[in-house]
């Protein structure tokens, strides 16, 4: 049986864990009051991750998940928390996934448009986060309309008024605050994707540090700790991913 300390070594070779935080998902993470250290329920996964590692944590903060997941394939992080897509499994192992999310449309108030099947059009515009599992999944899937992207998610309301385009595409809480915000704006029915959270880490780690972190990931949901998190940070719309399957 590999011991506390070994699993710990794979993971966190220099030392600290170093986990990788997206603040451009709202639902997961954000940003520390006057530059402290970052919240959510990435976070509180992530510290404790490292105490059962018994290692201490350290945060490595980005505005995108393009650029968290970059620094894990690079090893400049040691572990993070990603939306499971097939173009992010290049260097990285996936644990199951923990939480489930709902990606939503846009449209301001007076659009035509009244039904998701109707966003794929020729001289549609359709915002989305530069790199986001939601700029991903519409790139494969979209054929007719345009894609143009914002530098995050948190800016792709912002860059859809500014541009005048049809639709931005993102987190549904996320849309659904700025709806507020802004006004004149409000979203389509249901949903055009689930994503799908889970954590990763380097494939250079091994096969047993990825074992290990798949069932770290089992037991935070099945001991109700993901929905604790969940419910400590008020967050609505997400939901405790199913059990993984064994073997799967």
């Amino acid at each position: 049986m590999t011991s506390t300390a070994d699993i710990a070594a794979l993971f966190a070779p220099a030392g600290a864990l170093r986990a990788s935080i997206n603040l451009g998902n709202p639902i997961l993470a954000h940003a520390g009051a006057g530059g402290g250290a970052p919240g959510g329920v990435s976070v509180d996964m992530a510290r404790e991750l490292a105490r059962r590692l018994e290692r201490a944590v350290a945060f490595v903060v980005f505005d995108t998940a393009a650029q968290s997941v970059q620094a894990v394939r690079e090893e400049r992080a040691d572990v993070g928390f990603f939306a499971v897509d097939p173009l992010r499994g290049e260097g990285i192992a996936f644990s199951a996934p923990y939480v489930l999310i709902e990606g939503a449309y846009l449209v301001r108030a007076d659009s035509p448009l009244a039904d998701n099947a109707e966003v794929d059009r020729p001289g549609r515009r359709v915002v989305v986060g530069r790199g986001s599992a939601y700029d991903l999944f519409l790139t494969r899937t979209l054929h007719a309309a345009t894609i143009e992207r914002a530098p995050s998610s948190p800016a792709v309301v912002e860059h859809f008024v500014a541009a005048h385009a049809d639709v931005a595409a993102g987190v549904r809480q996320q849309l659904e605050a700025d709806a507020r915000r802004l006004g004149g704006l409000r979203l389509l029915p249901g949903r055009f994707m689930l994503i799908q959270q889970a954590m990763g880490l380097p494939v250079s780690r091994g096969s047993a540090a990825a074992a290990w972190l798949a069932e770290f990931v089992e037991d935070l949901k099945a001991g109700g700790f993901v929905a604790a998190a969940l419910a400590r940070h008020g967050i609505q719309g997400a939901s405790v991913a199913p059990a993984a399957r064994r073997g799967a």
